[in-house]
């Protein structure tokens, strides 16, 4: 009796080992199949002090996380950094370096002259770029104002206009756009007029690269009174433009 007791207390001693430790055959905790496949530690990781992240086995390797696919979804395909677009060239004339250098030609250009019934003083000088390309102009127009009638034109008079402008490049405008001058035919508003007879405007868009041949004249009409005129730069607006006449402090060269 007393060799059958030492045999059998081995044998209950160990099966409560097993209970304990919780590794038995069944124990479903133990490592799976595809931790024997890649070799992934099977003992889970510690938790340490309340909210600090939970620490790794000992003899683990750690990784950079990686990004998970849901199942039955396609991975996402791998997308080349993006390039900044190159700008569009400039197509001889969509920009101001185009225009410096390409002084307008007149038969591009459409040329007229309207009131301002805000400033009966005052005419607006627009001038109309209908050409494919971006080109140059003067700074300012070329105006006289005169008497239609007379045959001596040396009498006409001739605006102030804005000074220190330097010289060219001067004011480019871009296809399709307008540029805009003002002159104000009698700034002081005075009654008084300098000559008898004034009745029309002259002008010659680019001063400086068009003959005399290409003079416009615009009848001011009756009652016209001219008195130290001021005339202005080309600007991109009308209100700009009525701004730089009143700038205008020294006669045109």
């Amino acid at each position: 009796m007393s060799a059958r007791r030492t045999l059998l207390v081995p044998a209950a001693f160990v099966g409560v080992l097993l209970a304990v430790s919780g590794c038995g055959p069944d124990d479903p905790s133990g490592p799976g199949p595809a931790q024997a496949a890649t070799g992934t530690p099977a003992a889970a990781a510690t938790a340490g002090p309340a909210g600090a992240p939970a620490a790794a086995p000992s003899g683990a390797v750690t990784t950079a996380p990686t990004a998970t696919t849901a199942p039955g979804t396609a991975a996402p395909k791998a997308t080349a950094p993006a390039t900044p677009t190159a700008a569009a060239p400039g197509g001889g004339g969509a920009d101001d370096s185009y225009a410096y250098t390409h002084p307008c030609d007149s038969k591009d250009l459409t040329l007229r002259v309207t009131a301002r019934p805000e400033a009966p003083t005052q005419r607006v000088i627009e001038v109309h770029n209908q050409g494919a390309h971006s080109c140059g102009l003067s700074y300012f127009p070329l105006v006289s104002v005169g008497d239609s009638h007379s045959a001596d034109r040396a009498k006409d008079i001739r605006p102030l206009v804005p000074g220190g402008l330097g010289g060219p490049p001067a004011y480019p405008v871009g296809a399709g756009r307008t540029a805009f001058a003002v002159i104000d035919l009698n700034p002081g508003g005075g009654s008084a007029a300098s000559a008898a007879g004034v009745d029309e405007l002259n002008v010659v868009a680019d001063g400086d690269h068009m003959p005399a041949a290409e003079t416009r004249n615009f009848p001011l009409g009756p009652g016209a009174k001219a008195r130290s005129p001021k005339l202005g730069l080309y600007r991109p607006t009308v209100a700009d433009a009525v701004a730089s006449a009143a700038t205008a402090d020294q006669r045109q060269g």
